[in-house]
C-alpha cells in the first residue's frame, strides 16, 4: 500500500526520502502474482528512468487526488522484463478510509479486449480459421447482414433509416480492427439496439449467455459497411463468442485454462470470488469537481450478479500485477517465463496497421485490438513508433513499447471522468522520465 496519504506535510517528506529504496521494494513485493517475470531491483535509475522526473508523474496523480478529482490509483512501469516503477496513490475506498493497495482488483472494461485478441489469435495459430474468413461461417446468424443508411427523399415522415445489403460479409479481421460496422448501439438504428437491449458495453448483470446476446446482435442493422470505416463497438464481444464456438469451451474456461493459468494471472476473472470482494476497488465519478461514490463490492454485479454472460469486449476484472504479465508476454513476442502463447510473427501482425487511415484518431493507425503508433510526427506527442495500447471506460490505460522494451499501466476506477485528462498525460509523464 502507499502510506503517503496518511502522512502529512514535513513528515511525509522525510518518510518518502528516508525510505525511497526500501518502500519501492516493499511495494513491488506486495503485488499479486510475479510481476511481468520481474526480478525486483533497486531504483528507477537502474532501468533508465529519472526518479526526479518521475516525481512529475507523482505530482500529477497526487494533485488530482488532492483536488478531489480522483480517489486513488496504481502506476506501473516495467522495462526489460523488470519493474522500474510501482506506486499506489490515495484511497481505494474513501468512505472506509482504505488506502489504495498495489494488489487492488479493478474493472478493466475495454482492456479485456487485449485478452480476447490473444485468445482468438491462439486459435488462429492452430489453423482453425483464416482472419479473412466470414464470421457467418462460424456464427450463421451473421449471414445476410444489412446496413442502416439515411432514408431516401420522399420516405414517409419519421423514417429514421432504411437498410441496404452489406457489400461484403463481416470477416474476423473486421471484428479485430473495429471495421465490421458494429457500434455500441450508436447510429441511425439506435432504437432497434435499445429494443434488443444492446446498448453500451455492460454485460455483467445479464441473465443470458454471451452467445444469446450475440445471436440477437446479428439480426440488427450494421452502422457501416464492413471494411469501410472504423467504428468502436461490439466486435470484440463477437470475437469472445467466436472463441466459444471454435474451441467448444465457455469463454471464462478458455481464458482460465489457456491464458490466465499459464501466465500466472491468479486475480483475473469475469466475476469475483466472494473471498476477494474486499479487494475490488469502488468506482467513483468526477461530477462537478467532486468525487462521488458510484459502486462498491457490496453493490457490484461482478460480485453478486448472475455470472452468466462473459463479455470479451469489456467484462474482465484484473490487477496491475496480473495485467502487466499479459503485456510483458506481448512485449516478449508471445512468451513469458518459458510459456509461449503466441509466435513472434503473430504478435508482429497484431500491432501492424490494418486500417490504413480509417482509424482517423490519435495515432491514425489501428492493429488487431490496439491503437498502433506508426508515425510519431503525425501523433505529435511523446512516444515511440511501433508502440501500441488501449484503455478502459473506467479510466485505466496501458501501452507497450517494443523499441524501449517498456510497458506502462495506469489503474484506477473513475466513471465519469469529468474532463480529467490524467490518463492521457500518463504516457507523456512516463516517457519524459525515461532518460537512458
Amino acid at each position: 500500500m502507499n502510506p503517503h496519504p496518511l502522512i502529512p506535510g514535513w513528515s511525509r517528506f522525510l518518510f518518502r526520502h528516508a525510505l525511497r529504496g526500501a518502500a519501492f521494494l516493499l511495494l513491488a513485493g506486495a503485488i499479486s502474482a510475479p510481476l511481468a517475470a520481474v526480478r525486483e531491483t533497486n531504483t528507477p535509475e537502474a532501468h533508465g528512468f529519472s526518479s526526479e522526473r518521475l516525481g512529475r508523474l507523482d505530482t500529477a496523480v497526487q494533485q488530482a487526488i488532492d483536488q478531489k478529482q480522483l480517489a486513488g490509483a496504481v502506476v506501473y512501469l516495467g522495462r526489460n522484463g523488470q519493474t522500474a516503477y510501482l506506486k499506489s496513490y490515495g484511497m481505494s475506498d474513501i468512505e472506509a478510509g482504505k488506502p489504495m493497495a498495489s494488489d487492488a482488483i479493478f474493472r478493466i472494461a475495454s482492456m479485456s479486449k487485449a485478452v480476447t485478441t490473444v485468445a482468438i489469435m491462439m486459435l488462429y495459430e492452430e489453423g482453425r480459421f483464416f482472419l479473412n474468413d466470414p464470421v457467418s461461417k462460424y456464427i450463421p446468424a451473421f449471414k445476410n447482414s444489412v446496413v442502416a443508411v439515411p432514408p431516401p427523399a420522399g420516405a414517409p415522415a419519421g423514417t429514421q433509416y432504411v437498410t441496404v445489403p452489406a457489400k461484403t460479409p463481416i470477416t474476423i479481421r473486421h471484428l479485430l480492427t473495429h471495421t465490421a460496422g458494429l457500434t455500441y448501439g450508436l447510429g441511425l438504428a439506435h432504437e432497434a439496439y435499445e429494443k434488443a437491449n444492446l446498448t453500451g458495453y455492460y454485460f455483467a448483470n445479464r441473465e443470458e449467455t454471451i452467445g444469446q446476446a450475440i445471436n440477437r446482435l446479428a439480426t440488427l442493422p450494421l452502422h457501416g459497411q464492413p471494411g469501410e470505416s472504423w467504428q468502436y463497438g461490439y466486435g470484440t464481444d463477437v470475437l469472445g463468442y467466436l472463441v466459444e464456438v471454435i474451441s467448444g469451451q465457455p469463454l471464462d474456461r478458455f481464458f482460465e485454462e489457456r491464458i490466465f493459468q499459464p501466465l500466472k494471472m491468479k486475480d483475473t476473472s469475469f466475476f469475483l470470488p466472494l473471498e476477494k470482494a474486499d479487494r475490488l476497488a469502488p468506482v467513483y465519478g468526477n461530477e462537478s469537481g467532486k468525487i462521488v461514490l458510484k459502486e462498491t463490492s457490496k453493490t457490484s454485479d461482478y460480485v453478486h450478479g448472475p455470472r452468466k454472460c462473459f463479455s470479451g469486449g469489456a467484462g474482465l476484472l484484473s490487477t496491475i500485477g496480473d495485467y502487466s504479465r499479459l503485456l510483458q508476454m506481448l512485449l516478449n513476442d508471445g512468451e513469458l517465463d518459458g510459456v509461449r502463447l503466441l509466435s513472434p510473427k503473430t504478435v508482429d501482425l497484431m500491432h501492424a496497421n490494418h486500417t490504413g487511415d480509417k482509424y482517423g484518431r490519435d495515432t491514425n493507425a489501428f492493429g488487431l485490438g490496439f491503437w498502433v503508433l506508426k508515425d510519431l510526427g503525425y501523433y505529435g506527442e511523446l512516444g515511440s513508433e511501433g508502440s501500441y495500447g488501449w484503455g478502459s471506460a473506467y479510466y485505466p490505460i496501458y501501452f507497450i513499447d517494443p523499441k524501449e522494451k517498456l510497458i506502462g499501466i495506469f489503474m484506477t476506477q473513475l466513471l465519469p471522468a469529468g474532463g480529467l485528462d490524467l490518463n492521457k498525460k500518463f504516457r507523456v509523464l512516463s516517457y519524459q522520465a525515461l532518460v537512458k
